[in-house]
């Protein structure tokens, strides 16, 4: 019997590296973003392991459109086994001093209300089983902030790091367990927002999407008795 994982951001950088990854072991995986193209398109990316993937358009920032999508996973796939927070954004007038209202709204609701609304579409069911892996790709941004990340995505990032926190220290007495992963610079689409993108030569330079999946890969694999509450990796 396959395992059921539900991936955010699943369209694009680490979130489709999850997912192909998982559908590679036989996993039945929900795709979930907000355009229903690049999430097909990942499907199709998978080959003959497409049959185990479920696309579900979604936008998270809307708790509403969650609930609508986790009741969808659960009538196609059953309760799910693991969930994935990949999602992101950033916007490309993110210092202080340009940073609008409207912007800081739109990275906290993609970074850290979407990740919260499906943690409690899925983790009321996971608790009822007594199992569950909860794994929220975070950043270095949230340990640590700096000028290129910018105030809104540094404080969704903080604020993610504190979920994963918060249902370790909550939901281990019932079987859940959460890891935060912080990668350092990714060369995935998300460089495209920075005000100045970096040149090919850095994004060489960078880590790939592939080797996070390898480190959410390690999280969920572990016997459930081992709880890998945090990873750290950065370009060598």
């Amino acid at each position: 019997m396959s395992q059921t994982a539900v991936i955010t951001g699943a369209g694009s950088g680490v979130g489709r590296a999850i997912a192909l990854a998982l559908a590679k072991q036989n996993w039945k995986v929900a795709l979930v973003g907000r355009r229903e193209e690049t999430l097909r398109q990942t499907a199709r990316r998978a080959g003959k392991n497409s049959r185990n993937l479920l696309v579900c358009p979604c936008d998270i920032g809307e708790v509403r459109a969650v609930e609508q999508m986790a009741g969808a996973v659960l009538k196609r796939a059953g309760v799910p086994e693991v969930l994935i927070n990949a999602a992101g954004t950033n916007v490309s007038k993110r210092a202080l001093d340009v940073l609008s209202t409207e912007d800081y709204h739109r990275v906290m609701e993609a970074n850290l209300h979407g990740a919260y609304y499906c943690v409690q579409a899925f983790l009321p069911l996971m608790r009822k089983r007594k199992s569950g892996t909860i794994v929220n790709i975070v950043s270095e941004a949230g340990r640590q902030a700096s000028p290129k990340s910018g105030p809104a995505y540094v404080m969704s990032k903080f604020g993610l790091t504190g979920l994963t926190q918060a249902i370790n220290a909550e939901e281990r007495a019932h079987g859940i367990r959460a890891c935060a992963i912080f990668p350092g610079d990714i060369d995935t689409p998300l460089l495209e927002k920075r005000p100045v993108p970096p040149s090919a030569e850095a994004r060489a330079k960078m880590l790939k999407s592939e080797d996070v999946a390898a480190c959410a890969l390690l999280a969920i694999s572990l016997p459930l008795r081992a709880i890998v509450e945090e990873i750290l990796i950065r370009p060598r």
